[in-house]
């Protein structure tokens, strides 16, 4: 059980982090300039950094069996 809270909240904490991040581009003037295309490929790419993140913390996290 301790080791699917700890996968869950290392998805949850990047995830809360990438729309706290596009939260604050949104409200920012200059992003009415970019093209919607860009903005897409922004958000997904962040949101595949954040996949990768949290992929990394379960391997670190994860107890090794010999």
């Amino acid at each position: 059980m301790n080791s699917r809270k700890t996968l869950t909240s290392a998805i949850v904490v990047p995830l809360l982090i990438g729309i706290i991040g596009s939260n604050h581009l949104m409200h920012n003037p200059r992003f009415a300039a970019f093209h919607s295309v860009d903005v897409l490929q922004l958000i997904a790419s962040g949101m595949c950094f954040g996949v990768a993140l949290s992929a990394l913390l379960a391997l670190i996290r994860a107890p090794r069996s010999n």
